[in-house]
């Protein structure tokens, strides 16, 4: 059986090497973004997710700020491959910081308080269905991508450079661009130890 989303998913890979060699414009890959972010899913239809979509120079100073942050607590002998990563996530077109909205959770909690302490949790899953989104728009479209997670190392750099809302709290970061190198192959674990199918 072929199915579209399958296939989207087999093409969604994890790229390290990223460039900036792309036929779609910045204001194209804008609209992808936004698109996908609102059409995900999310619990209550909170509509928590939130974006800071950044390219090029924007990029850059992001994973700088990061770079120095993290230059201040690994140890200088040992920072050559984190310095590494932080160039190879700024070589490419730009770079998607996923925030989940705190005041819209707390909101949730002030008008449900059954499911008060579950919140958190309902939010968690609607920061992870708009990266997955993100991910899958941009691998249809060609462009390859990686999640990262350098909180809570990068969130007070990046509100300040950004002007981030307060109530906004940083989950992730998806830097993008054009393939520039080869892609893994996924490996799977079995499914007897993942699965179970019960059939009435």
């Amino acid at each position: 059986m072929t199915n579209a989303t399958i296939t989207s998913l087999k093409n969604r890979r994890t790229q390290y090497a990223l460039g900036r060699n792309s036929d779609l414009s910045n204001d194209q890959i804008d609209a992808l973004i936004k698109e996908a972010i609102r059409l995900a899913p999310s619990s209550f239809n909170s509509q928590s997710s939130r974006a800071v979509i950044l390219f090029g120079a924007a990029s850059e100073q992001f994973w700088q700020l990061t770079e120095d942050a993290l230059r201040a607590i690994v140890p200088a002998e040992a920072f050559a491959p984190t310095e590494a990563k932080m160039r190879a996530f700024a070589a490419g077109l730009g770079t998607v910081l996923f925030y989940e909205d705190q005041d819209t959770v707390k909101g949730l909690q002030e008008n449900f308080p059954l499911y008060a302490d579950a919140f958190p949790t309902f939010s968690e899953h609607s920061a992870g269905m708009a990266q997955i989104a993100v991910w899958n728009a941009l691998a249809d479209a060609g462009l390859g991508a990686s999640l990262q997670h350098y909180s809570p190392i990068a969130d007070e750099p990046a509100a300040k450079a950004f002007n981030v809302p307060a109530s906004w709290k940083l989950r992730a970061q998806m830097p993008f661009g054009s393939h520039e190198g080869d892609l893994a192959e996924k490996t799977f674990i079995a499914d007897e130890g993942r699965f179970l199918t019960i059939a009435a």
